[in-house]
C-alpha cells in the first residue's frame, strides 16, 4: 500500500509540474490581456480500467466521467461504471458483479493563464452501488487432519440485491494535449456510509468502491482521457506582471 501510495503521488507530482510548464509557456510578455474562460461539458473514460480489463483475466470493468463547469473555480462533477470481478484469496473464492456512480464537485487549485484550461483540483464525491455477490467456493481449515489441513467446498451461492453508499476525498490533475482533449489521473480515499450485507457473508469487494478489507475506508485511482464540449465563453481582463 506504501508504494502504491507513493507511485501515486509521485504522479500527482508529475501532473502538476506538466500542468505549470504548460502555463508558464502561455505567459505572455504584454502588460494586459484578455482572458478566455469557456464553459462546457467534459466527457471521457478511465483508460485504467479498459487496460485493467485486457490483462486481468478476472475483471472486466468499464466507467465513463465527466464535469461541467459552473464558475471560475467549481466543476460539477461525476462518474459511472460497471464491473465483474472475481476474487480468489486464501479462504474465498467469489465474484461480485454491479453499477455505481459518484456524484459531486470539484474545486481548481491552479490559476491558468490566459486560454490555458489545465486543473490541479481536489473534490468530493458521493457514491452509490447496486450489486451482486456470488460465493464460487470456500476453504475449511481441519488442523486435526495433517495431510489434507484444507477441504474446498463448492458453493455457487448468490445474493442479490444488495447496495452501498460512500464517500470520496479526491485529488487529480487534467492537462489539455491537443485541441479539445485532456489526460487526467485522480486518487480518491473513500469511506462507507451504508453497506447492505447478506447473511451469512460480507461485502468484501463493492463496485465503484474496491476492496473493503481495511474495514470502512478504502482507496480509489482513476487515468482519464476526456473530450470538451463548448457551450458558451466569458472574456475577462488580466493584469500581468512581468
Amino acid at each position: 500500500m506504501k508504494h502504491t501510495l507513493r507511485f501515486l503521488f509521485s504522479l500527482l507530482m508529475l501532473g502538476s509540474a506538466m500542468v505549470f510548464a504548460q502555463d508558464k509557456a502561455a505567459n505572455p510578455k504584454d502588460s494586459s490581456a484578455v482572458k478566455t474562460n469557456r464553459y462546457g461539458i467534459r466527457a471521457g473514460v478511465d483508460l485504467f480500467k479498459i487496460g485493467r480489463s485486457s490483462y486481468e483475466k478476472d475483471y472486466k470493468g468499464f466507467e465513463v466521467v465527466g464535469d461541467y463547469r459552473l464558475t471560475k473555480k467549481y466543476y460539477l462533477a461525476g462518474e459511472i461504471g460497471n464491473e465483474n470481478k472475481t476474487t480468489d484469496d486464501d479462504r474465498l473464492n467469489f465474484t461480485t458483479k454491479g453499477t455505481y456512480f459518484k456524484v459531486g464537485f470539484d474545486y481548481n487549485l491552479y490559476e491558468n493563464w490566459l486560454d490555458m484550461e489545465n486543473m490541479v483540483y481536489i473534490g468530493m464525491r458521493y457514491g452509490v452501488s447496486a450489486f451482486s455477490q456470488t460465493l464460487n467456493s470456500y476453504k475449511i481449515y481441519d488442523r486435526y487432519q495433517y495431510f489434507t489441513p484444507t477441504q474446498t467446498i463448492e458453493s455457487g451461492e448468490k445474493f442479490d440485491g444488495l447496495s452501498a453508499q460512500w464517500v470520496e476525498v479526491v485529488a487529480g490533475v487534467k492537462a489539455k494535449i491537443i485541441n479539445n482533449f485532456y489526460l487526467g489521473f485522480s486518487f480518491r480515499i473513500n469511506k462507507l456510509v451504508s453497506n447492505k450485507k447478506p447473511d451469512g457473508f460480507d461485502n468484501l469487494y463493492i463496485p465503484g468502491f474496491n476492496r473493503t478489507y481495511d474495514g470502512t475506508f478504502g482507496a480509489g485511482f482513476n487515468y482519464t482521457l476526456s473530450y470538451m464540449i463548448p457551450i458558451y465563453k466569458k472574456k475577462v481582463p488580466v493584469k500581468i506582471t512581468n
